[in-house]
Formats: structure tokens, C-alpha cells, sequence
């Protein structure tokens, strides 16, 4: 399977080196220091408890254009680039292409069937903790690599079966989704609630669970996703934040949120589209926000990065 992978960095960069160690025939784009580590040693992705993955050659570029046509175009970017990522990757969507977004957000879908049509879009997330260490090193913070993807009529088609197929070849815990939008604002839920208690609080997930007060916050985060979702149509159980929040007990201690690393790092941040996202979406159906609308508020001065 041919496979372009548009965004390089924890998920991108993790999703396909085990891809590429599995066979499947995958060119990675990336920028600047992480090109420049692809092309001269490789991609490693690091893990405590696993072991380490180190692929000594990759297929890396830094301009999609001259990958030529893919099976699959996987898009990690963050969010604030998915339109010029876009219309990057144009070249190499031909007309039975899948484009397929593991970003963030429920709304990431939308922009992509503006520019490449309905039927050239699988929906998908991807479940695992990853960042870049380094130039050219992934680093894996706990075991979990789960992909959830599907098409949006439901349907299992040759395309969804192919790479399922070379995923679970990969060694990526991977299913298809006769629901897929459900599946995308089930991950939002909970990454709504991790992304802006870590971040606002600079802060591990083990800490937060630990403490009543950040403990509750964090439940009132992912009550609100909830209820916004249920609003607009989506499947959630009403329960669905308390059985999140359980799920938050089985996690590394140590677990924060790639929102948490790009604030320490003073790079812009996804929360326009994670609690800023909710807040809109809750005024579209009249569903109050006021949780999210604190972490939208408290994060406002870094969101755009530090400029220096």
C-alpha cells in the first residue's frame, strides 16, 4: 500500500514508521531539523516499556508534490495548517485515494470534502501519546497505539479493508467503524478534557485524577463535550464523561497532552478547535459551556505561540 504521510511529528511520525516497518511502501513529509534527522539518520520511535523502533532509511520529503499518487493520504498536521496541508497534498490524491485526518477535533472532515469531495474521505482518530523528542525520534509515553477509522456511509469498503489490513500487519491496534462520526467525538470528549486541564494546569494526568477539585474539573470538561454532542445528533451515552473518566484512572501517571508540549515549548496551540471548539458548537444548539469557555479564555494569550 502506498502511503503519504502529511505531518511527520508524534502521530504522523509514529502511525507511519510502524507502517514502513510493517512493508508498506510510505513517504513521510516533513520541515525544517525533523527532515533534515529523516534524511540523514532515520526515524526512531522510542518506548520505555516496549522497546525501541529504529528504521535507518525512510522515504522522506519535504514538498508532497513529489511523492507522486498514494492509496492513502494520512493528514496529522495540527490544526491551524490543515488548509495548507490541503492543498499541498493535492497532487498526490488521484481519483480512488483516500484521504484519511488522525488530527484533532470534530470538525477537521468538513474543510477536507471542501477540497477533495465527499467520497475521497475516510474519517479517523488515532489513541496514542507520542511527541518529538528530538529531530527524527518520536517519543511513545505508555503502550496504547489504537486507530478507529471508517468510511462515513458506514460501508466496509475495499479501501477501510486494505489498510486495516496493513495496520494490523503493523502491529497498530485497528478498527473499522460502521460509525465513524461517533467514534471521532468520542476521542473529542476525552481529549477536550485532558488537553485543557494539562495544559491550563501544567500538569501530569496523575496528578489531576489524584486532586478533588482538578479531578472534578476535569469530569465537568468532558460533561459539557457530552452534552454538546448529544445536541447535534451524535450517539453518546449520557454516562459517557464518567466512563471517560475512569479511563483516565488507567493511565500513565506521567501522561499530559500534545497541547501541554506545545505550550511548554511556546508553539501555537490546538484550543480554538479543542474547548474553543465546544463553546462554538454548544451556541449553535444553545447548550451552555462554561468549563470550556474558562480553558478558551486562559490559554488565549498563548494560543497563537510564543512570538520570540
Amino acid at each position: 500500500m502506498k502511503i503519504l504521510i502529511m505531518g511527520s511529528g508524534g502521530v504522523g511520525g509514529f502511525y507511519g514508521g510502524r507502517l514502513a516497518r510493517a512493508g508498506c511502501d510510505v513517504t513521510f513529509v516533513a520541515r525544517g531539523a525533523h527532515l533534515a534527522a529523516l534524511r540523514e539518520r532515520g526515524l526512531t520511535i522510542e518506548n520505555e516499556a516496549q522497546g525501541d523502533i529504529h528504521l535507518p532509511a525512510v522515504k522522506v520529503t519535504g514538498d508532497p508534490a513529489t511523492a507522486g499518487r498514494a492509496d492513502l493520504v494520512l493528514i496529522s498536521v495540527k490544526l491551524w495548517d490543515i488548509e495548507a496541508a490541503a492543498r499541498a497534498v493535492r497532487p498526490a490524491v488521484g481519483p480512488q485515494t483516500a484521504v484519511l485526518s488522525l488530527q484533532n477535533g470534530v470538525t477537521k472532515d468538513d474543510l477536507l470534502r471542501r477540497e477533495f469531495g465527499e467520497k475521497a474521505v475516510m474519517g479517523g482518530v488515532g489513541y496514542v501519546a507520542t511527541h518529538i523528542s528530538r529531530p527524527g525520534v518520536i517519543h511513545q509515553t505508555g503502550a496504547i497505539q489504537r486507530m478507529v477509522f471508517g468510511e462515513y456511509d458506514g460501508r466496509r469498503s475495499p479501501r477501510a479493508e486494505a489498510f486495516l489490513a496493513a495496520a494490523l500487519e503493523a502491529g497498530i491496534e485497528a478498527e473499522l467503524s460502521s460509525d465513524v462520526r461517533r467514534a471521532i467525538w468520542e476521542k473529542y470528549v476525552f481529549l477536550v478534557g485532558l488537553s485543557g486541564t494539562t495544559a491550563t494546569m501544567r500538569r501530569s494526568i496523575g496528578l489531576i485524577r489524584e486532586n478533588a477539585r482538578t479531578r472534578a474539573f476535569l469530569l465537568d470538561l468532558m460533561q459539557e463535550v457530552v452534552a454538546v454532542g448529544r445536541a447535534h445528533g451524535v450517539a453518546l451515552p449520557e454516562d459517557y464523561a464518567a466512563q471517560r473518566l475512569a479511563f483516565a484512572d488507567t493511565l500513565p501517571f506521567d501522561m499530559t497532552s500534545s497541547m501541554h508540549h506545545d505550550l511548554e515549548r511556546g508553539n501555537p496551540l490546538e484550543v480554538e478547535w479543542l474547548s474553543g471548539g465546544v463553546v462554538k458548537l454548544g451556541e449553535q444548539v444553545g447548550v451552555p459551556t462554561p468549563a470550556n469557555r474558562a480553558v478558551w479564555d486562559v490559554l488565549a494569550l498563548h494560543a497563537g505561540g510564543r512570538k520570540n
